[in-house]
């Protein structure tokens, strides 16, 4: 398989996930498409790395492993404090976090 199916393929993972985060309203959606346009990175970074020598190679499969773990993080404390919220809140609409500024 060529670099360049694999680099098309991310790009419309990485332009799904970003009209998913910018159009949805429901915070859930937009976290959805955050993580989508993370693992579009990191399809991008394992294509990148079949074209290269043994030692890159290895690099660009290393580095998307760090970024799961992140993502996988940021999940974690991006629910617990969208659940947080959604019990105060009762909605899960974007529109209405913006109005908690103190």
């Amino acid at each position: 398989m060529h670099a360049m199916y694999v680099q098309i393929l991310a790009l419309i993972l990485m332009s799904l996930g970003i009209a998913t985060a910018l159009c949805r309203r429901n915070v859930f959606f937009v976290l959805m498409g955050v993580e989508l346009a993370l693992n579009a990175v990191n399809l991008s970074l394992v294509g990148f790395s079949k074209t290269f020598a043994d030692t890159l190679s290895v690099t660009g499969q290393i580095i998307p492993l760090f970024t799961i773990a992140v993502a996988a993080a940021e999940a974690c404390v991006g629910l617990a404090i969208i659940i947080l919220i959604f019990r105060n809140q009762d909605s899960a609409d974007v529109d209405n976090y913006s109005n908690m500024r103190g």
